[in-house]
């Protein structure tokens, strides 16, 4: 039996089919810095399965964010909380708490995995994530509203689809590498995203977008590129300005301080 407002140390066999039919969860992961930024990820579609009790996995689509595979890539981090709620029949919401692993688009065990469980691969698919659960946690759900299923979005999977298309018909521009190395090579905290983006970014010379702006921006723990451009220039300034009051107001202070000496000794 499934109770309300409990934990389990496994998935329980009676939420699995309830799991399997819902549209749409949440992705929660965080940095380990304090000054990170947490993300939620809406996920859609019918792109995730249940290996077993202890493990769950989704096809990760592409997009302009990548915080979820930074952080499970930050080491002595890993965490990852997934959130399904019922928007129609009985209240209910359920989380998955464990710790997540990245299998890359293009890596051997990307490639066993798809095999071994028949994943059905769209354009534009970066990584599987598997998740391994170490607590699964109920609750009521009685404020969350009602909404009836309509239909899937097919944008995502249209733009890449026709993203490749012009890729295989000679357009090096529309390589997906260059895209992920553009939007996915790190998070919003400054943090390294995936491993393909960042190789094809430092092989073509392709500068990672800055996703935040504004002063007071910190990422992870380290300040923009633009915030540390004007680091460096300000210190520079400092060291500019030191050096001239070194070389041109010593004479000065030195005559002050014999102006000084001379009226104690008086």
């Amino acid at each position: 039996m499934f109770t309300m407002g409990q934990f389990y140390e496994a998935i329980p066999e009676s939420l699995v089919k309830w799991i399997l039919a819902q549209k749409v969860f949440w992705v929660a992961t965080a940095p380990l810095s304090p000054e990170g930024h947490v993300n939620v990820s809406p996920k859609g579609g019918p792109y995730f399965g249940i290996l077993d009790t202890k493990t769950f996995w989704y096809l990760d689509l592409s997009g302009s964010g990548n915080e979820t595979i930074s952080h499970l890539y930050e080491e002595n981090n890993g965490r990852i909380t997934v959130m399904f709620n019922a928007f129609e029949g009985p209240p209910r919401i359920v989380r998955l708490f464990g710790h997540g692993t990245v299998l890359e688009n293009g890596t051997d065990s990307f490639n066993t995995f798809v095999k071994k469980h028949e994943v059905r691969l769209l354009p534009g698919a970066r990584s599987i994530i598997l998740v391994h659960v170490h607590q699964v946690g109920s609750s009521c759900g009685f404020s969350v509203p009602y909404f009836e299923f309509k239909d899937w979005r097919t944008t995502l999977n249209e733009f890449f689809a026709r993203k490749a298309d012009r890729f295989d018909k000679g357009d090096s521009k529309e390589s997906i590498e260059k895209y992920w190395a553009l939007k996915n090579s790190e998070s919003v905290d400054g943090l390294p995203g995936l491993d393909i983006a960042r190789k094809t970014a430092k092989e073509d010379g392709i500068v990672p977008l800055t996703k935040m702006v504004g002063a007071g921006v910190t990422h992870g723990g380290q300040r923009t590129r633009k915030q540390l451009s004007f680091g460096v220039l300000h210190l520079a300034l400092v060291a500019v300005i030191a050096s001239f009051a070194t070389v041109f107001l010593q004479p000065v202070f030195g005559e002050l301080l014999k102006s000084l000496e001379r009226t104690f000794q008086h």
